[in-house]
């Protein structure tokens, strides 16, 4: 079973509490996934974040529609947290969000860490994952820099770890 990487970076001119108030918002998640996907968060109540706050989200992708659920398993604000999938399409998802003042501005990072399902099958596949998954950390990017009024920003790379 093969795992991968994804990273990207953005250097955002604003001050971190007002950058990290914007990730840590799941809700704001919807306006900056490409439409296609029909992203949506299905939570109940709303979502307060925290360690252990569960994440209920419904998107389709290439049509088919998918449920997936994420726990914040590490929330420092406004330094970093960590979105761990409970349930959902991959075998594995553990994803890195951290905020660092650097002399150029506030430096957003994101590390995921992933996992097909299926063995050989899901490896096949990671081709086709891989361009989905840069594509839609590139619209995020595109769309927080539009939001922010500029950004500088290193585009998403993947990358086998395993």
């Amino acid at each position: 079973m093969s795992s991968y990487q994804l990273r990207c970076e953005m250097i955002v001119p604003l001050p971190i509490e007002e950058v990290f108030s914007v990730f840590e918002n799941p809700y704001n998640l919807i306006q900056i996934t490409p439409p296609s996907l029909d992203f949506r968060v299905t939570n109940p109540e709303q979502v307060i974040m925290r360690v252990g706050a569960l994440i209920h989200y419904k998107f389709r992708m290439m049509g088919v529609p998918l449920s997936w659920t994420t726990l914040i398993s590490s929330y420092s604000p406004p330094m970093q947290f960590i979105d761990e999938q409970s349930s959902g399409p991959y075998t594995r998802w553990h994803h890195l969000h951290t905020f660092e003042q650097t002399s150029e501005g506030i430096a957003v990072r994101d590390v995921v860490d992933y996992t097909l399902p299926f063995g050989v099958l899901g490896g096949l596949a990671q081709p086709i994952v891989k361009r989905q998954l840069v594509n839609i950390f590139g619209f995020r990017q595109q769309a927080l820099a539009k939001m922010w009024g500029g950004a500088k920003i290193t585009h998403p790379v993947i990358s086998a770890v395993s």
